[in-house]
């Protein structure tokens, strides 16, 4: 049932009936449990194109139907809100699909291969009077939506920059087929989409959106065709500024963001739950707030409040096309000759 409280043009729900289109690994735990368990929330369908894996699926998670065609499944009636979990590659087409039906829609991050992709999303759900919202869920965990309250309460002064060191190890060649995590058509280029992408989002949920942006992407390993390291700089329109390297062959690993003040410097890892506060007279603060159980469950009450109208998300199809843009700028020269 709707109430007459437009939503942009799509009414208020009374409660968000989900249907997952490609319930893979990241719906067991981060996300799948999460629709389930938030307030005004259920997992009534789910879309795999192996049936047998969809139908495993549904039984141990207790949903009611599942399907191997994504269409049948925005078109059940039961469903009132598509989430697609699929690989970015077909992140547009089932927005798409979903917008054409007027249900809202909740992507996986990145939110597109690139960032005309993500612009056809994005007039898709305007022109249907959607909403579309992405799964960027840092923007609603405790640990960084209290960083957001410690830069905004000044505790460091004025931000001057922010450094990003993120290292890891090569993958081993196991002889199997490629992840899809490092096949472009797939993934939109390699683990810098995949996991630089949170560090991006997360600078943009803290300092704002980022304007210019220079960088450069290779190859240093031979191993495979993508990115193995990037670098870049880059001006927030705020006026702060910012570099960062991902490297993925490197001897160790190491996840460092430090944003730097006039008064003091907050350091945080994206995918850890520390926090160091050091202040210019050498006071230090170092504290942990742990993630939650399934990690998309605070993004995900936030959609749902605001799709029965109750509340705000602070991750939408806007906010998460800006970190693909900045992607492109930094991935662009890198594929261009792959692409020739």
């Amino acid at each position: 049932m709707y109430h007459c409280d437009l939503l942009g043009g799509l009414d208020r729900l009374d409660k968000v009936r989900w249907g997952i289109i490609g319930c893979g690994d990241v719906t067991e735990v981060k996300s799948g449990p999460a629709l389930q368990k938030a307030e005004g929330s259920e997992l009534v369908a789910v879309m795999r194109r192996n049936g047998a894996l969809a139908e495993d699926y549904a039984k141990r998670h207790g949903v009611a139907a599942w399907y191997d065609d994504a269409e049948a499944l925005v078109n059940d009636p039961n469903v009132n809100a598509i989430y697609v979990a699929t690989p970015p590659g077909f992140h547009r087409e089932y927005a798409l699909l979903a917008a054409r039906a007027g249900k809202p829609v909740y992507v996986e991050k990145p939110m597109a291969r690139n960032h005309a992709e993500c612009l056809d999303m994005i007039a898709a759900c305007e022109e249907a009077k959607v909403p579309l919202f992405v799964a960027y869920y840092r923007r609603g965990l405790p640990k960084f939506v209290e960083i957001k309250r410690l830069l905004d309460s000044g505790i460091i002064g004025e931000v001057r920059f922010v450094q990003t060191t993120f290292l890891q190890t090569m993958r081993q060649d196991d002889g199997q087929e490629l992840p899809w995590r490092i096949r472009p058509e797939l993934s939109g280029g390699g683990l810098f989409v995949d996991l630089a992408s949170h560090t991006l989002d997360v600078l943009d949920y803290l300092l704002g959106p980022i304007g210019e942006v220079k960088g450069f992407a290779r190859n240093q390993s031979g191993q495979y065709q993508v990115e193995d390291i990037v670098t870049t700089t880059y001006a927030f329109e705020s006026g702060v500024m910012g570099a960062g390297i991902w490297s993925f062959n490197a001897f160790k690993r190491s996840d460092v963001t430090e944003i730097t003040g006039n008064l003091g410097k907050i350091s945080f890892s994206t995918f850890s739950d520390d926090i160091r506060v050091e202040m210019a007279d050498g006071q230090i603060e170092e504290y942990a707030i742990p993630y939650p159980a399934h990690v998309q469950q605070p993004l995900i009450q936030s959609v749902v409040d605001e799709l029965r109208g109750i509340g705000k998300s602070p991750s939408t199809g806007r906010t998460a096309a800006r970190t693909n843009r900045v992607m492109d700028e930094l991935l662009r020269d890198f594929y261009l000759p792959l692409q020739s």
